[in-house]
């Protein structure tokens, strides 16, 4: 029988308690995509409230656009030259939009290892799963790249904002039918999930009725996308008659309007469906389970959510105040939540990535080979689960939202196998292109993570530490020094001995005797349950 989630009773209280390494790297493996050791020593000597602060000041950079990588002898964009961006070019060419949509994904990994220390590039993939799109189904790149910005600005500001920009987003409008939504046929699609999926949702006592769809839908018919992927708003398709709203919406009616006008029913129907704290509610489940845990029972309804929703009406739906509250609460750095999540496969791929501090050829300089090796790193999401930018469904992954395994549904017999191949590919041979090769240089690790490589206790501590996020056996610990570190031998100074013996003379023959049993030690490491956790 499976063992029933715990919940912590502490609440929003600002944590006091120690700021170790163990709570800086638990923040920022939560806030960011891993946590490079470098980043660690750089926040942990800041305190919890500097972190959080820098943490959550987002910049206004704009990361440089996708580029154009996939002109070839055989193939050739005619309006785009290779090496330049394609964002700014709309094109109905279904096989140049199917390249430069893989050429997005590419982009995106490279942005992902490539991140400030700020909570935008995560954050960002907790909106593109709440406002669930696929790429494959909007199908133009353009409105891809473009829905993609609307949730990167917007990140971090006024909820409500993003909400009304996302509603008329040509992506969204696209991907859920909005442009086809006329007054004598309304879409309900958008309509649907704008009620169950974006802002109130379906628990927690949310009951709105299907009349209240049905007439949302009526509301917003009239919008559709111009040539040139703006939105625009076409009163002669748009229902004209009063929207009259269940007792859950406070009986409100949205008088019809015509003319330009009818863009306004919009605007009414949002600050409707605003008006009701289950939206505040709702979307601070999903904070927390993204954040903290999946598991919500009473303590954690009454001690953090209702808390974090009267926070997030208080400040007009902004949603810093609420995650700034969130990071620095002594709930979320209660033991019990080190080391409970089930990595995604984003958090496992490019955690890993960053952990270890791959270096990728330059993604603007270099774009060719680049987005080729970051082409590898899809291709691992993919077959992992997690298709960046393009989940299953319109509510997003799974396991972010499936009562009630929730995170544990990364895992299974088929992903754990791949997820443990990934990381062993990395330490043997990793990916090569053009002379450009990605792959483990575990000396240089040891160096980086380890306060004393060359002694085999501390260098097994230290690795443990870094790598993984719960309490390991101090006999498993010591199994893996006797029979990896130490080849069998009983003396700590079979290590010592090859390691200084490496770095006083780095022959091949010696830099092979420390590479190998640090290979089989990560590998091992990083094939345990215990590295799937975070």
């Amino acid at each position: 029988m499976p063992l029933t989630p715990q919940s912590s009773s502490l609440g929003l209280n600002t944590y006091s308690g120690p700021w170790l390494p163990v709570q800086t790297k638990h923040l920022l493996n939560r806030t960011l995509f891993g946590a490079k050791a470098s980043d660690i020593k750089y926040f942990n000597a800041k305190g919890l409230v500097a972190t959080i602060d820098e943490l959550l000041n987002v910049t206004n950079s704009v990361p440089t656009p996708p580029l154009n990588d996939y002109n070839t002898a055989s193939f050739t964009d005619p309006n785009v030259p290779a090496g330049t961006t394609w964002i700014n070019d709309i094109t109905a060419d279904g096989t140049i939009n199917s390249y430069r949509n893989a050429g997005y994904k590419k982009w995106l990994l490279s942005n992902w290892v490539g991140q400030e220390k700020n909570i935008r590039e995560k954050l960002t993939l907790f909106w593109s799963n709440h406002f669930g799109t696929e790429s494959d189904v909007i199908a133009y790149a353009t409105m891809t790249y473009n829905h993609h910005q609307i949730l990167r600005n917007n990140c971090l500001g006024n909820f409500k904002q993003m909400v009304r920009a996302v509603t008329t987003d040509p992506g969204m409008l696209r991907y859920l039918n909005g442009y086809l939504s006329t007054k004598t046929a309304p879409d309900e699609n958008y309509a649907r999930e704008l009620l169950e999926l974006y802002t109130v949702g379906k628990d927690g006592g949310a009951k709105y009725s299907e009349d209240d769809v049905q007439n949302a839908a009526k509301a917003l018919t009239g919008w559709k996308i111009d040539a040139k992927f703006n939105p625009i708003f076409d009163s002669n398709r748009h229902d004209t008659g009063n929207k009259t709203f269940s007792a859950y919406l406070k009986n409100t009616v949205i008088t019809g309007k015509t003319g330009a006008n009818g863009a306004l029913e919009t605007d009414e129907l949002l600050n409707m469906i605003f008006q009701n704290t289950d939206v505040a509610k709702f979307i601070c489940r999903k904070i927390y389970r993204y954040f903290v845990y999946y598991y919500i029972d009473a303590n954690v309804e009454a001690n953090i959510i209702t808390p974090l929703a009267n926070i997030f009406i208080a400040n007009n739906y902004e949603i810093k105040p609420v995650l700034k509250a969130l990071l620095q609460s002594e709930h979320f750095y209660d033991k019990l939540y080190i080391g409970c999540q089930i990595k995604s496969p984003v958090d496992h791929v490019v955690g890993f990535l960053r952990q270890f501090e791959i270096l990728f050829p330059d993604a603007i300089t270099d774009y060719v080979d680049s987005y080729s090796l970051y082409n590898n790193m899809v291709n691992q999401l993919n077959t992992m689960g997690q298709s960046p930018a393009d989940p299953p469904n319109v509510a997003g992954w799974p396991a972010f939202y499936q009562a009630p395994d929730y995170n544990e549904l990364w895992i299974n017999a088929d992903t754990l196998p791949k997820r443990n191949k990934f990381t062993d590919l990395m330490i043997e041979t990793g990916y090569t292109k053009n002379g450009k090769k990605i792959i483990i240089n575990t000396v240089q690790f040891a160096k980086t993570i380890s306060a004393k490589p060359s002694d085999p206790n501390i260098l097994i501590d230290d690795l443990f530490s870094f790598l993984v996020s719960t309490d390991i056996d101090a006999s498993l610990k010591t199994s893996l020094k006797i029979q990896l570190l130490l080849t069998g031998q009983a003396s700590d100074y079979y290590w010592t001995d090859a390691w200084n013996i490496y770095l006083s003379n780095p022959t091949v023959i010696n830099f092979n005797i420390v590479n190998n049993r640090l290979k089989a030690l990560l590998k091992y490491i990083m094939n345990l349950p215990d590295y799937q956790l975070q």
